[in-house]
């Protein structure tokens, strides 16, 4: 059986797509097979497949029209025959040893789930740490499993293997036709699966790109953040799941007044913060996500 299964939707990222490929293809890790879901591009993201395709034969490219991440992680989930599956963003890129490290962690200790550190990388070069693992750790407590993702502030799903049986047999799939849909995803994959081992010294590469769409701040994206985190209250309610739950409340509020009387109420939760005149005129409302 093929060790890693690496699902990478694909969708208008010429200018990224190699390097993200190479990163793939070059991995100390052979024994793998890449999934490439061309989700309607427009650009010459296709044709870098190919070209891709036509010297490595474990890459294997699925044509859709557009239909969205989620739809084509979807499809990537279903056709995946390996022992364990793992995304890529197509314009992110890995270190050679990612999977190495990450598969050969979760065989040890019998994992579910393996996850490795984020570096978030700049045009300019520069880099900062999203997530660092010093140690490697192992739990199958709840608790510890959001812990140690920093869920739900960092939901990333591309950091991270999952054992592919116990995977499907859970159920879980990515919500289509809205932005966020890895947060609940993330929520439900730490809760069905039993355990995760966190591995040091292996990095994700998340570019930080100005160019997608989710850095368009658009009132759709706002709409399904918040739609995404009521779900993801809802979800932890109905299975009585031992989290920090601070981190969920919708909105926090801490209410000043002078002589009684409201002066300003403030509203904040992880994601965004609201400040409000008298208690109902909005003088300020600052949005604070990162991308998915």
């Amino acid at each position: 059986m093929t060790k890693v299964s690496v699902i990478i939707p694909v969708y208008n990222v010429e200018n990224y797509l190699r390097d993200c490929l190479n990163s793939v293809v070059n991995q100390t890790l052979k024994d793998i097979e890449i999934i490439c879901i061309n989700d309607g591009s427009t650009d010459k993201s296709r044709e870098i497949l190919q070209e891709f395709a036509d010297k490595d034969s474990r890459i294997k490219i699925i044509d859709q029209e557009n239909k969205g991440q989620a739809a084509a992680r979807n499809i990537g989930i279903k056709l995946a025959k390996g022992e364990f599956i793992g995304f890529v963003d197509s314009d992110d890129w890995l270190a050679a040893d990612f999977y190495e490290k990450l598969y050969d962690s979760a065989i040890k200790f019998n994992a579910d789930i393996a996850a490795g550190s984020i570096k978030r990388c700049f045009a300019s070069g520069k880099s900062e740490d999203w997530i660092t693992y010093k140690n490697i750790t192992f739990t199958n407590k709840l608790r510890k499993k959001f812990d140690l993702c920093k869920v739900p502030k960092f939901h990333y799903i591309w950091n991270k293997i999952y054992r592919r049986v116990p995977f499907l047999h859970s159920g879980v799939t990515f919500e289509e036709g809205i932005y966020f849909e890895d947060l609940e995803f993330m929520h439900k994959v730490l809760c069905y699966l039993d355990n995760l081992v966190a591995v040091p010294d292996v990095f994700y590469y998340y570019r930080d790109n100005v160019n997608s769409t989710v850095n368009l701040k658009s009132d759709r994206h706002y709409n399904d953040l918040f739609y995404a985190i009521r779900k993801c209250q809802q979800f932890i309610k109905t299975h009585n799941m031992n989290v920090n739950y601070k981190y969920y409340n919708w909105l926090d509020k801490e209410i000043w007044k002078i002589f009684g009387i409201t002066f300003l109420v403030i509203k904040k939760n992880e994601f965004q913060l609201k400040v409000l005149l008298f208690g109902f005129i909005e003088i300020f409302h600052k949005i604070n996500y990162t991308r998915r």
